[in-house]
């Protein structure tokens, strides 16, 4: 679980129909030995590609507008830039380094904390201090970008994202 760049979801108990349908999907989009992991978070899976996720999720898109339910069973597939150990220190590390080279200076931001079995971070706190890190203007409704942190446990994957980066299969 450690070396991934792609966070998916699936409903509960179908992780092994996502897992195959994701690596049907990765071998479509050009990545000959995409690595597709279960964790111990139900309804998430990781994915590692040799592509560039980016790329995967442009693919991937142009795959749902041919074919809006082309998925089964992934609801949900998010690009990760960076992963680190879950330690605010380190994460605002990686967002402190990395920010200026994905957010453009003009462009407004907003974050996204998703935490999975790790209350130790708490909310607001966490938020302002990774909000004051980055001196672009802040929109909570229609961003430029968005700075995603999904902590999952002791790992961490961070991302910065526009909005249809993320691909949301709608039920």
């Amino acid at each position: 679980m450690k070396n991934f760049n792609l966070l998916v979801s699936t409903s509960r108990y179908n992780e092994t129909n996502a897992k195959s349908e994701l690596w049907f999907t990765l071998l479509m989009c050009g990545d000959t030995y995409p690595i597709i992991s279960g964790i111990q978070f139900p309804g998430l899976i990781t994915a590692l590609t040799d592509l560039n996720p980016l790329e995967v999720i442009f693919k991937i898109n142009i795959i749902l507008k041919e074919n809006p339910n082309f998925f089964q069973y992934i609801l949900k597939i998010v690009p990760i830039n960076f992963i680190c150990e879950t330690d605010i220190k380190t994460i605002t590390q990686v967002i402190e380094e990395n920010h200026k080279e994905h957010i453009g200076e003009n462009d407004s931001f907003r974050i996204t904390l998703k935490r999975r079995h790790h209350e130790k971070i708490e909310r607001e706190n966490f938020i302002r201090t990774i909000a004051d890190i980055i001196d672009n203007k802040v929109d909570l409704v229609n961003p430029d970008k968005i700075v995603r942190i999904e902590i999952l446990g002791n790992i961490c994957g961070v991302s910065f994202l526009k909005e249809n980066e993320i691909i949301r299969i709608k039920a």
